[in-house]
């Protein structure tokens, strides 16, 4: 089980800093045409999606970096908790605006989130 959450959180980690940076790095125009199925941009103002990538970008950090250092390791189950509360916002907009394959995307890594939260508060804690 401790191998499974490592690997979970390791994708995780690379999907949402990825996700973080590109929101980071990218105008709200080159972010909403870059991406495929990302047109939820068009819902919010530029700095809220620079807020929302800021969010990612820690919650990728806090996934792995207090694991892999041994300090602080109870922060990895918050971090996958926070991705569970980013990932009911995303499939709740993505439910607003009938994207029902995105919103379906959104839930399974809402699920891998919520996975690797009860995995490390509960199951197989640091």
């Amino acid at each position: 089980m401790h191998i499974i959450l490592w690997v979970a959180a390791i994708f995780l980690t690379f999907v949402y800093l990825g996700g973080g940076l590109s929101m980071l790095l990218l105008s709200k125009e080159r972010f909403r045409n870059a991406f495929e199925g990302w047109h939820y941009a068009e819902d919010f103002p530029a700095g809220f999606l620079k807020l929302m990538g800021v969010m990612k970008v820690l919650a990728a950090a806090g996934l792995i970096l207090p694991a892999v250092t041994g300090t602080a390791t109870w922060l990895v189950p918050l971090a996958a908790l926070g991705l569970v509360l980013l990932m009911t916002g995303a499939a709740t907009t993505r439910i607003i605006r009938k994207e029902w394959g995105s919103a379906a995307g959104d839930l399974v890594f809402w699920s891998l989130a919520a996975f690797v939260a009860v995995g490390r508060f509960e199951l197989v804690p640091f």
